[in-house]
């Protein structure tokens, strides 16, 4: 399977430039990048040969790409190549640590990019010196909660900064030009005129507890290390991420909201215009109940949490991705504010790439239940743009499949509440047969219409899959998203059981043999479900959460006390443990596989580890799979290829062993 992503269209509009991520015969991911023809007339070339080159884009008149090269056990760096092909030039080399998002300037004269140092005593030299002398792994002093993040890593008090760096020096070399993001999870974006960059930053000491603080400001590189930082005046209280100005340097745009919510919250995540000439700012989708960060969750692709937002190339517009009712679609909305248009259809999965110059012709990256994802060229013409396909990666593969399209269905929970579900059933089956419930993580994201591919593989191990969005779940606005805030196993587990029940009244399905599995917050409902449901015949708990007290205070993203959840962990726990399974784990008796990664950041291996004991203690037939620190929370979509391999045998085997 090849992994397509980043699609981003030249000036000229004659080609896309793309990531290509595949397995090695040495069990590690290469990523490259390649050049797609627009027409879709030429296959596509490679342009470099990885191994682990992101981050794409093209200089502003197409003849360079520039990239971020992140070779392991190396420092990483910036490289510029000719986009006809040819030697590849270093702009800047950075000492050891990661590089994210990097950004032309409109002239083409610098690059502007985000970086974080690694320690000095974790880098691979200091590793190999204490080796050879026989000394000890260095302890970790740390003096804030944001020391950690789940496929990130540790970083302790490390942050990321802003670099710009020259792409005309004789020097490989950047220069730090802004430093003051108290998490280093910054944004930003070029003015037109390359003079300056506005940065989507919050300063304020306590920005993990207090988010609302999040501001705006222009960051003017000067001479001499003497930059300039002014903050925007007239902007809501509120998070902002994602800030893009208008081409004709008139506006900003950002994702936003207002309130004291951060960037993960029950609330829609919302486009937002600022005016530079009246300091005002306004939301362009606040009427629409669409949320910027409603991610289609998948297992080919990472979670895709950040917004997309484009300007349109006259900045008469914003386009950006929506999600709804399970699909990705491709909408925009006037710059000056007016009704929403969807531009594709639903039924798919798009992600939104760049348009060409002239604003005729926008990249997008495209996947359904059936087709992994590829890009796509969409024409902008008319309302709804027609696509059409520029790679073909993974025809061959999908040649010899036989994969299932799924059944679309709208249950009622008890409460009359609506319930979107998929159902995906095997090919030729006549007998009736066993059925599994898949519950998607979150709870705030969505499943949906792109390609899944543990959904197709039971399938084709002859098991009935179902899938919905419960209460809970993005993508029908935020009464729907918000109905479980604070309250989990409430609403969700109404919605959960509507699906269960029509599994069990279905005439394909013997209601003897319906199981339930799902990862993170689908691991809190399998958990939630085996506690209150005594008919299933098996369960699979994976990366879960089973006891919200200890997971206030071991995730990578700290519980805020009062905000999400009434109390906290060391005062007034009561709602959280209310809410947590483990707490109702009396009288289980469904046999269930727990499925945990020791280096998950997000919902601790201790998690796993309470379900795992609780049922043994219990006599209920367990089995434990843990995976090992080098895998994280995302293992079962980005973690090692033998792994996620040996992940998927346990769960086909564990299924055969109860269901068949």
């Amino acid at each position: 399977m090849v992994g397509v992503s980043d699609a981003r269209m030249s000036p000229d509009g004659r080609g896309v430039l793309f990531a290509r991520k595949v397995v090695n015969e040495r069990n590690a991911y290469e990523t490259s990048l390649w050049i797609a023809d627009a027409s879709g007339a030429r296959a596509p070339r490679a342009l470099t040969r990885g191994p682990r080159h992101s981050c794409g884009r093209w200089s502003p008149d197409g003849s360079m790409v520039a990239y971020v090269r992140a070779d392991r056990d190396r420092a990483p760096a910036i490289e510029v190549v000719p986009a006809r092909g040819g030697r590849a030039r270093t702009v800047a080399t950075m000492p050891h640590g990661t590089i994210r998002d990097l950004a032309w300037s409109p002239c083409g004269t610098r690059l502007a990019f985000a970086f974080r140092p690694l320690a000095e005593e974790w880098t691979p030299e200091a590793a190999n010196k204490r080796t050879a002398r026989g000394g000890s792994t260095p302890p970790r002093v740390i003096d804030d909660a944001w020391y950690r993040l789940d496929g990130d890593g540790y970083f302790d008090g490390a942050r990321f900064a802003l670099h710009v760096a020259d792409v005309a020096g004789g020097r490989a070399s950047a220069e730090c030009v802004f430093d003051r993001d108290t998490l280093g999870s910054f944004s930003f974006d070029w003015a037109p005129d390359g003079s300056a960059l506005v940065v989507a930053t919050n300063m304020h000491p306590r920005a993990s507890w207090e988010p609302w603080h999040a501001t705006l400001v222009v960051v003017t590189p000067g001479r001499g290390g003497r930059h300039r930082v002014a903050e925007l005046k007239g902007l809501p209280q509120g998070v902002k991420r994602l800030p893009s100005w208008s081409p004709d340097g008139m506006r900003i745009a950002y994702a936003g909201r207002r309130g004291r919510d951060d960037g993960y919250s029950t609330q829609d995540l919302e486009l937002w215009c600022y005016d530079l000439r009246t300091r005002r700012a306004h939301s362009l989708t606040a009427r629409s109940g669409i949320c910027l960060m409603a991610a289609t969750l998948s297992d080919t692709s990472d979670a895709a949490f950040e917004p997309q937002v484009r300007w349109f190339p006259d900045s008469g517009a914003l386009f950006f991705r929506a999600g709804i009712r399970g699909s990705g679609i491709i909408a925009s909305v006037p710059a000056g504010g007016g009704a929403v248009v969807q531009h594709t259809e639903p039924g798919a999965e798009c992600s939104l790439g760049t348009f060409s110059a002239d604003g005729s012709l926008l990249a997008v990256v495209r996947s359904t239940p059936t087709q992994v994802p590829e890009v796509h060229v969409a024409d902008v013409e008319g309302r709804t743009f027609p696509l059409r396909r520029v790679t073909g990666l993974n025809d061959a593969l999908l040649s010899e499949l036989r994969l299932v399209e799924p059944e679309e269905r709208i249950l009622r929970a008890s409460d009359g509440h609506p319930v979107h579900c998929w159902v995906l059933r095997p090919r030729g089956a006549r007998r009736r047969r066993p059925a599994i419930l898949e519950v998607h993580g979150g709870p705030h994201a969505q499943y949906g219409c792109t390609y899944f591919h543990e959904f197709q593989l039971l399938c084709a191990q002859g098991y009935e899959v179902w899938y919905s969005n419960p209460r809970g779940s993005k993508g029908y606005g935020a009464a729907h998203c918000g109905a479980i805030r604070g309250a989990w196993g409430t609403k969700d587990w109404t919605d959960v059981q509507a699906v269960l029940k029509a599994m069990r009244a279905s005439s394909g399905v013997d209601r003897s043999r319906v199981g339930i599995m799902g990862g993170s917050y689908g691991g809190y409902m399998t958990n939630w479900a085996i506690a209150h449901d005594h008919g299933l015949r098996a369960a699979i708990t994976d990366r879960c959460v089973s006891n919200l007290v200890s997971h206030a205070g071991n995730s990578d993203h700290p519980e805020v006390p009062d905000r999400y959840w009434r109390g906290a962990p060391f005062d007034r726990p009561e709602a959280l443990w209310r809410a947590s399974p483990i707490a109702h784990f009396k009288g289980v008796r469904t046999p269930t596989l727990v499925i945990h990664s020791e280096g998950d950041l997000r919902c601790n291996v201790e998690q796993g580890e309470q379900v795992f004991t609780a049922l043994c203690t219990l006599g209920v037939p367990a089995r434990f799979v843990r995976y090992p620190r080098e895998s994280s929370h995302g293992m079962s979509r980005a973690g090692p290829p033998d792994l996620r391999i040996h992940r998927l045998r346990e769960i086909v085997a564990w299924w055969a062993r109860w269901m068949k």
